[in-house]
């Protein structure tokens, strides 16, 4: 199979994820993990009062985003030069095996 063949597969499989929750459920609301804990946590205990505050937060949902997606970015940026190298490491050490044969 073809690196091109491959790499379509993966975008269809990565569409397919992305879409199916908006088709199963379609008036959902998709929150984050930090919404659902914390009206949780009023549930069981009304009264409970947090003991950490934010140092900054951010000045609107957009900014919040924005920051997210920067850091997710940043990250995956790491990892692909961290695979890259280290791809790149493996192909030079085989083509020297190969040379001094």
């Amino acid at each position: 199979m073809s690196l091109a063949a491959k790499n379509s597969i993966i975008i269809i499989l990565i569409l397919i994820m992305t879409i199916t929750p908006f088709v199963i459920k379609p008036n959902a609301e998709f929150g984050g993990a930090d919404g659902a804990a914390g009206d949780i946590i009023k549930k069981i205990n009304p009264e409970y009062q947090s003991w950490f505050s934010h140092i900054w937060e951010p000045p609107s949902g957009e900014i919040e985003s924005l920051l997210f997606a920067l850091q997710a970015a940043i990250g995956a940026g790491f990892l692909g030069y961290y695979i890259g190298s280290k791809r790149t490491k493996a192909k030079y050490q085989t083509e020297m095996e190969k040379d001094n044969r």
